[in-house]
Order: C-alpha cells, then structure tokens, then sequence
C-alpha cells in the first residue's frame, strides 16, 4: 500500500504567471525540472561551499552535488510513496538555487548586512526572486514561468508561515500546508547533508569510526555487522558500505514513518493534506533517534571545530567587507545592476549581486576591487 490517492494531480495545477500553450510530449512539472537545470542560478551551484570549502580538499560535496543527491532521495521517497516524482524532482533540484556563497556562514552575513539598512535576506525569498524575475530566458515574459505548485513548494522549504506573516509570499496559500511532494524535500535534504557531512568529515580525518560508533549507536551496529560480513576489508570500504545502509536506514525510516503518519491522520486527498495542523513527511521513531544522535555528534566533531570556524569567519569578513564597498561605490556594479538601483534600494541591488556570486567570482573580485 503507498499512498498514491495523495499524489499531487498533474492535471489540477494553478497554472503559470504567464499562460503558455501545453508541450506535446513533457507534462509541466517535467517543463519545470528542464527549466531549473538550463537556469544559470542552477549551474553556479558547482562553486558554491556546501559545508567544506576547497581550501581544505577538492573531493568534497559542493551545493550542486548535494542538490544532486537530495534530487536522487526524493525521487526514491516519491516513488516508493507513490508520489509525483517529476513535482519532486523539480522542487529538489530548486531547493538550493537561492544560496549565496560559501554557504550558511554567507548567508548570515548577508543578512546582517541587510538589517543594517532594516532589510533582511532569505535564500528561500532568494530563490523565488530568481525563478520570477532574474533567470531571462524567454522574450515572452521574465524569469521561469515555473508553476504556482513549484513556486509555493519553494517558499515553503522546511517552514510554514500564516497569513501576513511573510507578506512577500502571502499569494501561496499561508495557512495551509503543501503538498505532500513538497514536504519531502526538507528531509530529503536533511538525509542527505547529514550522511553526506559525515563522508567528508570522515575523508578529512576530523574522526575515527571507533568515535563515531560511540556517539551514535545505531551506526556502531552496523560497523559491526559490516565487519562481520566483510573480514578484513579496509576500514575506508568499510566505512563507505556503513554509510549506504545508513542513508537506506534514514530514508526507509521516511518512508515509514510518513506511511504510518498519513494513515492515521485519515487524510483522502491533496486538499485534506493542506488543511491539516502539521506536516505528514517524519520519520520512525528509530530513524529519528539515530538522525538525531547523528546531527549533535555533526556539530560537535565537525561543524564546531576551529578549522571551519575560521574558514567561516573568512567568508563572513569578505562579504561584509565587498557589501560596505558596493554601497560607497556603486558605480563598480555591473550595469545591469546599476540600472536597478533607481527602482530598487541601492542595498538590496548589492544584495541580489553577492548573493548570485560563485565562490570563486566572489574571491576574484575582492581581490580586484579590494586587494
């Protein structure tokens, strides 16, 4: 049994800002998905820090092969659920697109930046600014014309909010919640940051299996299995065949836990989804437990250490410092930029131009204007 009656109808969308005539052979979450990855906010993801930099190694996840991965999880929650996986698959490709450079550590900074000026930023808001507005590919309308469906499942990534709460999306329904495709995102997300983190943490020598077994239980008793199964193997094979059934653990933990939620609730239909209390995407209770074990020894041994700390300090004192330059000499922007400072604050125009940055653009051009 899956719940397939929950499954968003393709054929009951809200449609598009901007009317366009039906594709022959491409539904239009499928239209939405190819849209996403030809945007240019899609491809600079490739140099844009997921958690590790390059500074420390150039075998780490980036946010466009962590976008690739959550992709590969949806999809499987989707499947398994009985669930669009086209919607899926569009909203995870989407979930990232909005981040600044050198991840959460530029994100802040941009935000304080912008509440200098009484303003804020918001990679979510981010995102939904650049699918309406920036993205120009087509001469008939500006951005990418995604559907109401995608747009709202984006602005909705792992929060809700209420009428008026966020005035900016108050057209997506504020209230309700989404559709179960869009709810899986979130957790998608979370399955993959965390077991990816882990990889890369491990690859960089910041831990031992013997350590990690310690802090989680669950994982010490696959090391132990998997020893069992593969005597004398490398501890690196090792590790590589934990970590798969630990991500196989977290997402069945999904799949069953949402199973089991959904079917308690009684829900029958899309709109009885989006008028419940709370979201139906979780996870079982062991697969929360181990999650939740593997999240707090995350930030203990990884996103707490010195190494990380200081590459985040780095990336926060150059935002602020090329933030502050923009707004003293507005005439360096880009024209495009510099026209639309006479209908938008100068600071957020400075604000939207860091935050489209690579990484790599970003450290070209401190080091052009400010040495």
């Amino acid at each position: 049994m899956n719940l397939a009656r929950l499954r968003y109808p393709v054929n009951a969308l809200r449609g598009r800002r901007y009317p366009e005539p039906p594709h022959p052979y491409r539904n239009e979450f499928q239209r939405d998905r190819d849209r996403i990855v030809h945007a240019r906010a899609f491809r600079r993801l490739e140099d844009k820090t997921q958690v590790f930099g390059e500074r420390l190694s150039d075998h780490f996840r980036n946010r466009l092969t962590h976008t690739i991965e959550v992709s590969q999880i949806a999809r499987t929650l989707a499947s398994a659920l009985g669930l669009d996986e086209d919607f899926t698959e569009a909203l995870a490709l989407a979930h990232d697109i909005g981040h600044p450079p050198f991840g959460h550590a530029g994100e802040d900074e941009l935000d304080r930046c912008m509440r200098a000026h009484g303003d804020f930023f918001d990679h979510n808001l981010h995102a939904l600014r650049i699918v309406e507005d920036f993205e120009l590919r087509y001469a008939r309308f500006p951005g990418l014309n995604l559907t109401f469906e995608v747009r709202e499942g984006m602005v909705k990534h792992s929060r809700d909010f209420g009428p008026g709460e966020w005035v900016e999306f108050d057209e997506y329904l504020p209230g309700l919640r989404p559709p179960l495709e869009a709810q899986l995102i979130d957790l998608a997300d979370e399955v993959a940051y965390n077991t990816a983190d882990l990889d890369d943490a491990y690859t960089a020598g910041m831990f031992t299996v013997e350590e990690i077994s310690a802090a989680v239980p669950r994982y010490g008793e696959l090391v132990d299995e998997m020893g069992r199964q593969f005597p004398g193997a490398p501890q690196r094979a090792v590790f590589q065949e934990v970590l798969r059934r630990l991500i196989d653990l977290l997402v069945s933990g999904v799949i069953q836990g949402t199973m089991h939620r959904a079917q308690a609730s009684g829900v029958e239909n899309v709109e009885e989804v989006r008028r419940q209390s709370g979201r139906l995407v979780t996870m079982s209770d062991p697969a929360r437990a181990a999650n939740l074990a593997l999240k707090s020894f995350l930030t203990e041994r990884v996103y707490s250490t010195a190494s990380l700390a200081e590459e985040r300090r780095l990336a926060s004192e150059g935002i602020g410092r090329l933030f502050g330059y923009f707004m003293e000499h507005p005439a360096q922007l880009p024209e495009a930029h510099r026209e639309r400072i006479g209908t938008h604050p100068a600071h957020r125009v400075v604000c939207d131009y860091i935050a489209g940055m690579t990484d790599g653009f970003f450290r070209r051009t401190a080091e052009r204007l400010l040495g």
